[in-house]
């Protein structure tokens, strides 16, 4: 069993959605004694520059009983899925079962990987890392996405966004309570966390490449068959955190971030830049960390 957490655009429905694996929820999910459930039985997707190559799944559940949302059709209901005329937020609900490969009971055991998706508006932070206890309740405080063009209303391009646990309006608690039972779950339940960017590689946006759907799949897999265990590793400096040298489905040069940037000196000021951002978002929960200083396990300026 794994769990996606991500904001809005950040990939969760879409790299969730897998023939090969079992689907048990799309959103709204808990975690008990016995293991992860969903209680909301349905699947909201993005559907703008959806096509049957790139996503099949998805696109086969657009049927009878899905419904369809700010989408454009021509005089014969055809729907135009690249169409943005209206807005980029186009969508679709679906029941759960329109998946082919569910799980029934929308239920599961307990969880041997968590993996935050974080779309990186800047093209610093890897494509897949390994992290550590500590790492995954300081990156889970953090809750660092980029807010990206068609998920809200006004973003016209991604915009860098700390939103705690991933869902800061919804938590009636302070977030280092939740960030505290994350740590106690995972270190319970022997839980690996990673952290997958979907967003730009080879520079910041405009400058960059939106990291193929292709690519990020390509780390899932080799997250969920442990083959990024067997993988050399090495270490990104200000960041210290641990990625691949190779991964199969993976362009290697794409896994240390640095060395998909044409201009190193560029690369090494904008990194210098989203540490900054980090260290200075966290500086809120220094004084409700408990007896761990969470933020040694961030940016080190």
């Amino acid at each position: 069993v794994t769990i996606f957490f991500g904001l809005s655009g950040t990939g969760k429905t879409t790299l969730s959605t897998d023939a090969n694996r079992q689907l048990i929820g799309d959103d709204e999910h808990g975690w008990d004694e016995s293991g992860i459930f969903n209680f909301e039985g349905g699947c909201y997707a993005k559907t703008i520059g959806l096509s049957a190559e790139s996503e099949p799944e998805i696109h086969g559940a657009i049927k009878r009983h899905a419904l369809l949302e700010n989408v454009v059709a021509d005089d014969d209901g055809v729907v135009d899925y690249f169409d943005n005329s209206k807005t980029e937020n186009t969508r679709v609900s679906y029941p759960i079962e329109h998946i082919d490969n569910h799980r029934p009971g929308l239920k599961g055991g307990m969880p041997k990987s968590i993996i935050f998706l974080t779309c990186d508006a800047f093209g610093v932070l890897p494509p897949v890392s390994r992290l550590n206890k500590e790492q995954a309740m300081y990156y889970f405080l953090s809750g660092y996405t980029a807010k990206v063009a068609g998920t809200e209303r006004g973003v016209t391009e991604p915009k860098a966004t700390f939103s705690a646990c991933f869902g800061e309006a919804f938590l009636p608690l302070h977030p280092t309570i939740y960030a505290q039972l994350l740590g106690e779950k995972m270190e319970r339940y022997g839980v690996q966390a990673y952290l997958v960017n979907t967003g730009w590689a080879g520079g910041a946006y405009g400058v960059g490449k939106r990291m193929s759907i292709k690519a990020t799949r390509a780390c899932i897999n080799g997250i969920l068959d442990g083959s990024i265990h067997d993988a050399e590793s090495e270490t990104i400096p200000l960041f210290n955190l641990s990625v691949p040298k190779t991964l199969q489905g993976v362009d290697s040069k794409l896994l240390n971030p640095r060395n998909a940037w044409a201009d190193k000196a560029d690369y090494d000021a904008t990194a210098t830049k989203l540490a900054g951002m980090f260290v200075e978002n966290f500086k809120k929960y220094m004084d409700a960390s408990g007896n761990f200083d969470y933020s040694k396990a961030g940016p080190q300026l």
